[in-house]
């Protein structure tokens, strides 16, 4: 199924979206793609919902083809310090904001969004799904944090993170027990859960 190019014809629509928000550790990574209105390719599609490689594959094309775009983070000390939710909404509007080409329109992914940006903005529930230039941007914004993540996991291997990116696997919970947390890890979230603590 080939998603929707744009919300409303002749205008310039930069789609938003940011991955990373339930993990334990790392930043919350965002992304913001404009697309040419008569962009089509079938396998545009929720990150989520296309597996690793393809993803991969999808990347060199969504930079090559886009009008722009723009990989932008909130770091872990954000996050903790305003939380998990402004800190993405932070990543999408620094996303927005490096744009070489300046929107008429925000496609935000999920049901609300807060920012200092001047632009209008719809929101739209599981956009990533119903809106390529949103899907676009999910998908280099995943690709991102999982090779950062990745990376990570060379210097930090106790966690896990080449495999679950951070988010909360009983392999993570378990690595963070037994070596503790570090500087990568959002002290702000419940690194292990109750049921882990009460199992120890």
């Amino acid at each position: 199924m080939t998603l929707k190019p744009f919300l409303e014809a002749n205008r310039i629509e930069a789609g938003c979206d940011e991955v990373g928000r339930g993990c334990l550790a790392g930043p919350v990574v965002a992304a913001a793609v404009i697309l040419p209105q008569d962009y089509s390719n079938r396998w545009i599609n929720d990150s989520k919902k296309l597996g690793k490689r393809q993803r991969e594959d999808l990347i060199e094309e969504i930079k090559g083809k886009s009008l722009a775009w723009k990989i932008a983070e909130a770091s872990v000390e954000e996050i903790d310090r305003i939380n998990i939710l402004n800190a993405s909404f932070l990543a999408m509007t620094r996303a927005v904001q490096g744009l070489s080409i300046l929107p008429q329109h925000l496609l935000i992914d999920g049901n609300r969004f807060k920012s200092k940006l001047t632009l209008p903005y719809t929101c739209v529930i599981k956009g990533d799904g119903k809106f390529a230039s949103i899907a676009a941007a999910s998908i280099l914004a995943k690709v991102h944090r999982d090779q950062f993540m990745e990376k990570l996991a060379e210097e930090f291997p106790h966690y896990g993170w080449e495999r679950n990116a951070g988010y909360p696997t009983k392999a993570h919970r378990t690595g963070i027990e037994e070596h503790g947390d570090c500087i990568w890890h959002r002290k702000s979230f419940r690194l292990l859960s109750s049921q882990m603590k009460m199992e120890l």
